[in-house]
């Protein structure tokens, strides 16, 4: 009989394995000696040590689930209970115990990590829904579409949740997107109206600037163009794909229209310029009849330059009043000197000045006999008065008499 700590064989080839419970049977064994077969058992025993090694590692450092490792323990447990090895079998249940306790572990750590990440996932999924339904009331378009299609790709990415809290979820995610692309739909489809009213209303106001282009009504059709232009920017934008054309249409009439225009300004600008200089040497040659000597010489030459003035024309609305201003000048000296001739060969009016002077030279001299008369009555306030009275009566025979020289009296 061979026996080691762990088991032994009798001398039928029954070979045995120490317990707790007693020694239990591990096998028959007839095909050699009894250390052989000692032998032969216990690396049995070894193997199982190595495949519960390999399931601690596994369950220790890999992402085993429980349950696979459970259907592992069970299985190297079968073989433990078994009995079909030599070795210390408590000690091999006591690791599968442990192993036992640490995928218990393992497993309510998983369903906590994973209740954590379900309700990680729940609140990531209602802050998207959350913000959906504002994105789904916002007027960017562009923007806001483009951060719905972002969030749609993030939904996508997380984990789902039961199946009414994700469904629920997802109600109302797909509603707010389908509330937005109705409104949006309902803009642009509204927009798209504008826009072909638009379009209609820059037709006609294209059709009217390319009836206007060849006119040559010039301030009229110039103010007429001015307010197209104005009711051009009110109208608003046509699609796109009209715009452009329509613009470059309108601008296009506007310029043949403006061109024409500038090129009769410049011929007749050129034409004023030429005016000016032939009215600024009349002007001079009109100068130089002053100081007039001789009326009636100085009239008939003053007739003849302004004779000459009228045929001219035009000239640069800026350089009219200097110009007509030196005209002006001479023409008033003109009725100046007309005026004192008149007045000088006129019967009447000489009689009128005499009559009018003689009438105050009268008044003057009894002013100065009314004042001797007070002085010598030692009344001089009546005199003070009476000096003042004859002032203003010799002011006024000293401008007859100046009047009554232009007479040649």
């Amino acid at each position: 009989m061979s026996s080691d700590p762990w088991g032994r064989v009798d001398e039928t080839g029954t070979v045995y394995v120490r317990t707790a419970d007693g020694e239990q049977v591990v096998g028959s064994w007839q095909a050699g000696s009894p250390e052989e077969a000692l032998a032969y058992f216990e690396r049995k025993y070894e193997g199982l040590v190595v495949e519960i090694g390999l399931l601690e590692k596994r369950v220790q450092t890999t992402d085993l689930s429980a349950k696979d490792a459970q259907v592992a323990v069970d299985h190297l447990r079968e073989q433990v209970d078994a009995h079909h090895a030599v070795g210390d079998l408590e000690a091999l249940r006591a690791r599968l115990n442990k192993l036992v306790e640490t995928v218990e572990a393992r497993r309510e750590e998983r369903k906590a990590q994973r209740a954590r990440q379900a309700d990680e996932a729940r609140h990531a999924k209602e802050a998207l829904v959350t913000e959906a339904e504002e994105l789904a009331r916002s007027d960017q378009w562009r923007a806001a579409g483009e951060r719905l299609r972002a969030l749609v790709d993030t939904w996508k990415g997380l984990p789902r949740l039961d199946r009414k809290s994700d469904d629920d979820l997802w109600h109302r995610f797909s509603h707010a997107r389908s509330a937005f692309s109705k409104r949006r739909k309902a803009h642009f489809a509204q927009l798209d109206a504008q826009r072909e009213d638009a379009r209609r209303a820059k037709e006609r106001l294209v059709a009217e600037a390319e009836a206007l282009s060849g006119s040559t009504d010039w301030g009229p059709t110039s103010a007429r163009y001015r307010e197209l232009m104005t009711e051009w920017k009110a109208v608003g934008r046509a699609q796109r794909e009209h715009e452009d054309d329509l613009w470059n249409r309108f601008r296009g009439a506007q310029d043949v229209f403006f061109a024409a225009r500038s090129s009769v300004f410049a011929e007749r600008d050129a034409e004023q310029a030429e005016n000016l200089k032939l009215k600024e040497e009349l002007a001079e040659e009109a100068e130089r009849l002053l100081p007039i000597t001789d009326l009636k010489a100085a009239r008939a030459a003053f007739r003849s330059i302004n004779e000459r003035w009228e045929a001219i024309g035009h000239v640069p609305r800026d350089a009219r009043p200097r110009v007509e201003g030196r005209m002006h000048t001479v023409d008033r000296a003109l009725q100046e000197a007309e005026e004192t001739e008149w007045r000088r060969t006129n019967p009447e009016a000489r009689a009128r000045a005499e009559g009018l002077t003689g009438q105050l030279q009268a008044a003057v001299d009894k002013l100065r006999g009314q004042i001797d008369q007070a002085r010598a009555q030692g009344n001089n306030a009546r005199a003070d008065k009476l000096g003042k009275e004859l002032e203003g009566r010799q002011a006024l025979l000293d401008q007859a008499l100046k009047g009554l020289q232009e007479f040649g009296g």
